[in-house]
């Protein structure tokens, strides 16, 4: 079964999750396209899916869309910066917010198709589950775990939950003023607490007892999350970077709500960087899945990439890495089609049980990757053998290694010249250039053999 490491234990647990799993990963907030950077984290909750799916585990996911708190454009700690871009944004283009939301989260969905991410059962928006959240709100203030102020703020207190900090680390009597997000507000009685909800009037904000203002962030994964899987479910997943002070406010309003532990094991994949530097629109440093489309690679070649690195390892994508898992995802798939005509065999079932040890042992990827490397260079492999392994271990890559089957062999873009400099090559008996171009060939996934006849490719 699964091992996997868990954020507050600190160490590799083994996933016991029985005949079923409920699985809560924190979605996109929907007022800009999600960069690759973004996805990597829903791959990593995708293959936990997929792993667990293998072992016949039914995996009920949980994904939200955040598409309100960051759209609404005044509150008393927004003014000062002004009105919300966000919505200059959408006024600019003609668009009401939740117009320019979805827009968002439709891009977002057909990427997550692109990735072949399997759509959670669960997808709700924040916008449609505020009474979720006005209802938490007034359970945590009836327990005394939330107070309000005279203009309608609701924080909750953070010295009730004295187990704040066990996700992160940051324990509340070591927490500086002003070291969290939200700026030092005289209105806390502590000045760790945190907004549940805050006053303002406009677009995007509801009435409630408090008055009219609209959720904190951290409230809206709670309350959904306990919605659509209940006071105990078994992953929660995000980013490394919403450990805190996301993760830990989520734990302490969920665990208050409760009255116990409420998720059993919390996981975070680590930041990506691209070339070297941080992948954010403030560094002028985004790419896009579309962008990867338009160098004219498959954008499962982003999966692979991903799958190269360990989830829990800090990860630098280059257009040179991307291209490299281009040229394997392409080459695999002609291996396949090739193989598919070959003799019937039974997969190996000792490559299959060495890379799913390895997708069991954290989701060491890499190791996987390997072994599947050497599985295809394997001559005392049967190719039909070979054929039926790749395709089973798919389920998890999930890199359509198939498509190929039964398609007319055409060459891919590049191929075409290639083949033709090496015939030159060869009738000028340059050898060593005729095995460059012959590795270059093999790269793209077109197979070179000579022959009596001249040069023949697959």
């Amino acid at each position: 079964m699964l091992r996997i490491y868990d954020t507050r234990a600190r160490q590799v647990e083994r996933i016991d999750a029985g005949r079923a799993l409920r699985m809560y990963t924190c979605g996109p907030t929907v007022y800009r396209h999600a960069h690759v950077g973004n996805l990597r984290t829903y791959v990593l909750s995708d293959l936990i899916r997929r792993v667990l799916e293998r072992r016949r585990v039914r995996v009920v996911a949980c994904q939200n869309i955040t598409d309100v708190g960051h759209l609404a454009d005044s509150s008393a700690e927004g003014a000062a910066e002004g009105e919300d871009k966000v919505l200059a944004q959408a006024r600019a283009e003609g668009r009401s917010p939740l117009e320019l939301a979805r827009f968002h989260e439709e891009s977002f969905v057909a990427d997550a198709s692109a990735l072949n991410l399997r759509p959670p059962e669960h997808m709700p928006r924040a916008s449609e589950s505020i009474d979720l959240m006005v209802e938490l709100i007034a359970k945590l203030i009836e327990q005394g775990h939330a107070y309000t102020v005279p203009d309608g703020s609701v924080f909750f207190d953070a010295r009730t939950f004295p187990s704040y900090g066990e996700l992160s680390g940051n324990r509340l009597d070591a927490l500086r003023p002003a070291h969290r997000i939200e700026a030092v507000d005289p209105r806390k009685r502590f000045h760790a607490d945190w907004a549940l909800w805050k006053p303002a009037e406009g677009e995007l904000t509801w009435d409630t007892p408090w008055g009219r203002g609209f959720p904190g962030w951290h409230v809206e994964c709670s309350a959904m999350s306990l919605r659509f899987l209940g006071s105990r479910f078994d992953l929660h997943l995000g980013g490394i970077d919403l450990r805190f002070p996301h993760h830990e406010d989520e734990r302490a309003q969920s665990d208050a709500a409760a009255g116990h532990e409420v998720v059993r094991h919390w996981v975070h994949g680590e930041h990506l960087l691209f070339d070297g530097r941080k992948m954010a629109k403030s560094t002028g440093n985004v790419v896009l899945l579309s962008d990867v489309v338009a160098e004219g690679l498959d954008p499962l070649a982003v999966r692979l990439a991903f799958l190269e690195h360990r989830y829990r390892q800090q990860m630098n994508l280059t257009w040179d890495t991307l291209r490299a898992a281009d040229r394997t995802v392409r080459r695999w798939r002609a291996r396949v089609a090739e193989w598919s005509e070959s003799v019937s065999a039974p997969l190996s079932k000792d490559y299959a049980d060495r890379v799913e040890a390895a997708f069991d042992d954290d989701l060491d990827t890499p190791a996987a990757l390997r072994i599947l490397r050497e599985l295809e260079r394997d001559d005392s492999v049967a190719p039909g053998a070979k054929f039926e392994t790749f395709l089973h271990l798919d389920q998890v890559l999930a890199l359509d290694l198939s498509i190929e089957i039964g398609k007319a062999k055409v060459l891919p873009p590049g191929a075409g010249e290639l083949l033709e400099a090496r015939e030159r090559a060869r009738e000028a008996k340059d050898w060593p250039a005729s095995d460059r171009l012959r590795d270059k060939l093999a790269d793209l996934g077109v197979r070179v053999s000579d022959t009596s006849e001249g040069q023949t490719w697959e």
